[in-house]
């Protein structure tokens, strides 16, 4: 694949990766703040994954018009943050579970709503854009996952309100942590295979 191919100085490129990162930073903020607030491990659990979304989109900038090599480099690192975050989550969730926890299920509702919406728009300005390397689908990645985890949260704010206890909560950030879990695997493995690929390629060339 040439230069021009992979269009890596595309204006509508870094445009499109700093518009996710902001909406993702803010995310993070209202998933963080309204997970203290409704004591709440899906909200929380939402909160650091948006984090870690935040950060592996920054590296994606840097890694716009780096090698293909720094780039594979930019998504070992965001698939490996992913699985630290679902350790925490899970770790987190244990703590709930012995000690307890009192979420607000309307809170969860309202704020997973919200993050539904500024999600969808992410995969959208995400999956308009052509020639998609392995950082362009590590983050369309993270933005499917984080929309499925939305509705996650909306069924177990409901759950919480009618049934007044903890346990939809923590189902949720367990697999919430899964999902992470398994888009980090995922990702790693892409990059391992995009690495073969281009060893494939040059091997094509020198012979």
């Amino acid at each position: 694949m040439t230069h021009e191919e992979l269009d890596l100085n595309s204006p509508d490129k870094r445009r499109t990766f700093w518009i996710v990162l902001v909406l993702n930073a803010l995310l993070a903020a209202g998933f963080l703040f309204s997970g203290v607030i409704a004591d709440s491990n899906a909200l929380l659990a939402n909160g650091l994954d948006n984090t870690s979304d935040a950060a592996v989109y920054a590296l994606s900038l840097l890694a716009l018009t780096r090698s293909r090599g720094w780039k594979r480099g930019a998504a070992k690192v965001s698939g490996s943050m992913l699985l630290i975050f679902a350790g925490l989550v899970i770790i987190d969730a244990v703590r709930r579970y012995l000690t307890g926890s009192e979420p607000l299920g309307w809170t969860m509702i309202v704020m997973a709503i919200i993050a539904a919406a500024i999600n969808l728009l992410s995969l959208y300005l995400l999956r308009r854009l052509e020639h998609k390397d392995v950082n362009l689908r590590a983050a369309i990645t993270f933005s499917f996952n984080d929309f499925i985890a939305n509705g996650g949260i909306i069924v177990a704010g409901a759950l919480i309100f009618i049934t007044g206890n903890n346990w939809p909560d923590l189902i949720v950030g367990g697999a919430v942590a899964g999902i992470a879990a398994y888009g980090g695997v995922e990702i790693l493995k892409d990059a391992h295979m995009d690495k073969h690929e281009e060893q494939g390629t040059a091997q094509k060339r020198s012979d």
